[in-house]
């Protein structure tokens, strides 16, 4: 029976993650690592969903509520720390289950990621004066000439990736796609991935549902109290979809009715964009689900995928 596998459990928000990887930790014996970019920071719990201190009592989880909101950090420091947590987690003969909606973020795990050279001030403000002055695709246009593989890879343009790679070009003469190819990624334990699967209107109803609590549970007083310690939505942390809407409203841009609405819209398109992610990695196994499935099932699925690789002996009794 192998003993270096991890679980991963992964899927758009709203899926369910959260409550199927704690009722697998606690059967399978098992601890949760988060793959989650923003429950790792401090003070943002009711919007980013993050799981109750009870539920952390009864199951350990890592990598929830370590950072500041101001401190910076990639996915590429998650992988190589998280990689270290994995492996002092199988040494306890125990599951780890790497848990969350973050695409980098496992993938950072999975298959490593290129951490590259430090930040260049100079070059990385002089970056950015240029994408506030030309926009985006005139930044674009530029990676494509330098490095066309690693800009045929990007998908979809977002600023922060495309700052960072033309500055490992301009820090180092040499593309960030050849960096890649160089890395060794290749870890010592092997990830099954598995994720929750929902029909669209299922999935956005489930969305707005969560919206609607969060705003009940007390997320306007999240975001006052956030700005009440000084921290403001250009922040990285909080540049996120909640936070950004909710600042907008306590700045007077809009009413909270309108707020809620934008923040719906803005989680439905979110969830597009982490399903288009993982969805073109192939090695997911998808679980069905439906409002009229249990998590009992969807838990009985992934113990049968678990089985078929050797983690039968390990279940804790029922």
């Amino acid at each position: 029976m192998t003993h270096r596998i991890v679980l991963a459990i992964v899927g758009p928000t709203a899926s369910g993650k959260t409550p199927l990887s704690l009722l697998l930790a606690g059967r399978l014996n098992g601890e949760i690592v988060s793959a989650d970019s923003r429950q790792i920071y401090k003070y943002l719990d009711i919007g980013t969903a993050k799981p109750t201190q009870a539920d952390r009592k009864r199951v350990k989880h890592h990598f929830v509520d370590v950072l500041e909101p101001d401190e910076e950090y990639s996915a590429g420091q998650f992988g190589k720390v998280a990689r270290g947590v994995v492996r002092d987690i199988l040494s306890r003969k125990k599951l780890p289950m790497l848990v969350g909606g973050s695409g980098l973020y496992v993938k950072s795990v999975i298959d490593g990621l290129f951490e590259g050279p430090g930040k260049d001030p100079d070059v990385r403000a002089r970056l950015e004066e240029q994408l506030a002055r030309e926009g985006v695709e005139s930044l674009f246009a530029v990676l494509k000439k330098v490095d066309p593989s690693g800009a045929g890879k990007m998908g979809e343009v977002k600023s922060r990736r495309l700052i960072r790679a033309l500055e490992v070009y301009y820090i180092t003469g040499k593309p960030i796609s050849e960096f890649h190819a160089e890395q060794e990624t290749k870890p010592d334990f092997k990830t099954i991935q598995v994720g929750l699967g929902w029909g669209r209107e299922e999935l956005y109803d489930r969305i707005n549902q969560r919206v609607d609590k969060m705003i009940s549970d007390g997320f306007v007083d999240e975001v006052k109290e956030l700005s009440a310690k000084g921290y403001d939505r250009r922040l990285n942390a909080l540049n996120t979809v909640g936070y950004k809407e909710l600042f907008d409203f306590l700045e007077g841009s809009r009413n909270l009715e309108e707020t809620i609405s934008l923040i719906k819209r803005n989680t439905r398109r979110f969830a597009k964009r982490q399903l288009t992610w993982f969805r073109a990695d192939k090695r997911i196994r998808w679980i069905s689900m439906s409002p009229t499935k249990s998590l009992t099932d969807a838990a009985h699925e992934v113990e049968e995928i678990l089985d078929r690789h050797g983690l039968k002996m390990r279940r804790k009794a029922r």
